[in-house]
């Protein structure tokens, strides 16, 4: 296991050298000279090239490449052009709101999704199967934007049990007060899409060898699927969940800008109106690291899950 984990680890680095060489090309050469946009409209050219001595990108792009490595590997990308905070202290107090958020959401539209998917598998080819992937599919047409609407109409501003918008100092006032409804609107979101894929997942186990050959032992109907074929279905599971972590971060930019979560999409959002590149350059190398990290998380867990499977 160790020998696996190390050798993962050092093939994850000339990915991570692709990702920094990448972002350095793009910000660097196709992003433009950032120091007139700090500059602003009634620049000079000495108050461009001091920015640009500051800034250190008046150096040969070696140099520059060197300072970036650096700057990645110290978790130190200097402040932010827009507000002068440190891009590390930046990241560090926005991951909190988000994962306020996403945890619970994430958690709640698994365990929901494996429930109902087995639940479904029970009545599979019914009226009852029909009507909610019929149900699925006409929630998956509507926008998110159209739940946050409607969602913060009426649960928030006519009746009054959420706030419509806010964010608290104390962690247990943020989850139960404030993040509520935004994770109730994640699951109005997430949750068709999640049981379709799921059902896909839980049907093509219920028709494999080893379910018939449960269903002659005399195992009840419960037992095989919610032992046997959900044991198998899991990894297929875990691999939609794990890979969706990382995004998660940034994909849920609408919710926290239409309820004022300080979190990360909306830090993102922000920074790109800003053109505040600091900040956008050191939050898509961390998420390129965290989708490698999950994608070797989620290797050890099909191996939990079933240590059958072997890591090679």
């Amino acid at each position: 296991m160790l020998a696996y984990i190390l050798r993962r680890l050092w093939q994850m680095l000339p990915t991570m050298a692709g990702v920094v060489v990448l972002v350095f090309v793009l910000f660097n050469w196709v992003g433009g000279d950032p120091s007139y946009i700090l500059a602003g409209k009634m620049s000079n050219p000495e108050a461009i090239a001091n920015i640009r001595r500051q800034l250190g990108i008046d150096q040969p792009y070696w140099v520059q490449l060197w300072i970036f490595v650096k700057q990645i590997v110290t978790f130190d990308f200097g402040s932010a052009w827009s507000t002068g905070e440190p891009v590390s202290h930046i990241i560090a107090t926005r991951l909190g709101p988000s994962l306020t958020v996403l945890v619970p959401l994430t958690i709640l539209e698994t365990v929901i999704g494996i429930a109902l998917a087995l639940a479904i598998a029970f009545v599979r080819g019914s009226l009852t199967d029909r009507a909610v992937m019929v149900a699925c599919t006409v929630g998956m047409s509507i926008s998110i934007l159209v739940y946050i609407i409607v969602f913060q109409y009426t649960l928030a501003y006519k009746m009054g049990l959420f706030p419509v918008q806010g964010w608290g100092e104390h962690f247990g006032e943020n989850l139960l007060r404030y993040a509520t409804l935004p994770i109730l609107i994640g699951l109005a979101v997430s949750i068709a899409p999640t049981l379709r894929l799921f059902r896909t997942f839980v049907l093509d186990e219920v028709n494999q060898d080893y379910v018939r050959t449960a269903r002659a032992k005399g195992l009840s109907e419960r037992r095989v699927m919610w032992v046997h074929v959900l044991r198998n279905a899991a990894i297929p599971i875990i691999t939609y969940v794990m890979s969706n972590l990382p995004a998660l971060l940034i994909g849920a930019f609408l919710l926290e800008r239409f309820f004022g979560i300080p979190g990360i999409g909306r830090e993102v959002i922000l920074a790109v109106e800003r053109s505040d590149f600091p900040v956008i350059k050191a939050i898509t190398v961390y998420v390129a690291a965290a989708t490698m990290i999950f994608n070797l998380l989620t290797d050890l867990l099909y191996q939990a899950v079933d240590p059958r499977v072997q890591l090679k």
